[in-house]
């Protein structure tokens, strides 16, 4: 599906339009995959469109310039204000957006701090990430023979387009086998995450989360998740999970700001549970999009009006 275009960019401390964003093909990023990003959904609510976690993602955006020796000349205040405008200027009810921050041209070196650091922001209206029966019906998903990084070899908590290459190998590979998604391991032989996703595992009345010590992306969705579990008087352990802890779980589901909140209804063509969205997977959602969608109190400070 070709992305959807909107009429305004935010490029280098201007709104320009669609059409006019452009790079030269000797950045630094296209190159060696120097950049830092984020996704961040827009709802719409019966008071207008809200950001959801608009502050945490900025948040780690900056947290990633850092990891990736990166200077970014704004401050998180002034990025979120740049996003705000950007989905008022393109009069979004509803959207997915991607801010990007990386290096430009200058150099080829692979210490490339000498290079200018661009920063822009776009905006899309953007459906369900993994199907649009996904969040009732569930996902096929596989194990990758991929695993992720170990610790050290890369900065696993900086969203990163470099660290991106090695999701783009697990997704691809679960595609070319018919499945919707892939879950990675970790270096260790434990679960660690989904291509673009956290994980959660209910078995026995306990939700079990990776740690982050399983090389997984500190997600915002999955801190959301964390909150309301607790919330709800789940328990909730955070700890490395052993790759057959799955198959005999009750439930296990994605967490992410695309997928969002997708139960997943096998893994490896083993059917998870009952084969359907479980019990626990649908209370966490149904919290979960009265608060998104403006029809519960927002009682976690999570959304910023536009």
């Amino acid at each position: 599906m070709p992305l959807p275009k909107s009429e305004w960019i935010w490029f280098d401390g201007e709104f320009i339009p669609w059409e006019a964003a452009q790079v030269h093909v000797s950045v630094h990023a296209l190159h060696y995959g120097s950049s830092v990003f984020e996704g961040i959904r827009a709802y719409s609510t019966p008071q207008g469109p809200a950001v959801l976690g608009l502050q945490a993602h900025v948040r780690r955006l900056f947290d990633s310039c850092r990891l990736a020796r990166i200077n970014l000349a704004y401050t998180p205040e002034q990025f979120e204000q740049v996003i705000l405008e950007l989905v008022r200027r393109n009069g979004h009810t509803f959207c997915y957006i991607r801010p990007l921050v990386f290096r430009g041209s200058e150099s080829f070196s692979l210490d490339a701090r000498s290079c200018p650091t661009h920063a822009t922001v776009l905006t899309v209206e953007m459906g369900r990430y993994l199907g649009a029966d996904a969040i009732e019906n569930g996902v096929d998903v596989m194990v990758s023979s991929w695993r992720r990084m170990a610790t050290s070899t890369f900065a696993a908590m900086s969203k990163s387009g470099g660290n991106y290459l090695n999701s783009q190998y697990i997704a691809m590979e679960a595609k070319d086998y018919g499945f919707v998604e892939g879950i990675a391991l970790d270096v260790n032989g434990f679960v660690s995450e989904g291509s673009g996703e956290n994980i959660f595992v209910v078995y026995r009345g306990v939700i079990y989360t990776p740690p982050v010590a399983s090389s997984i992306l500190m997600g915002i969705t999955r801190d959301f998740a964390l909150t309301l579990a607790k919330d709800m008087g789940y328990e909730v352990r955070e700890q490395m999970l052993p790759r057959d802890l799955m198959y005999v779980a009750d439930e296990v589901f994605f967490t992410g700001t695309a997928a969002e909140i997708t139960p997943i209804r096998s893994i490896d063509r083993q059917v998870i549970g009952s084969g359907s969205r479980g019990p626990v997977t649908k209370a966490l959602q149904v919290a979960f999009f009265a608060i998104v969608n403006g029809e519960a109190p927002d009682r976690f400070g999570w959304l910023t009006h536009v």
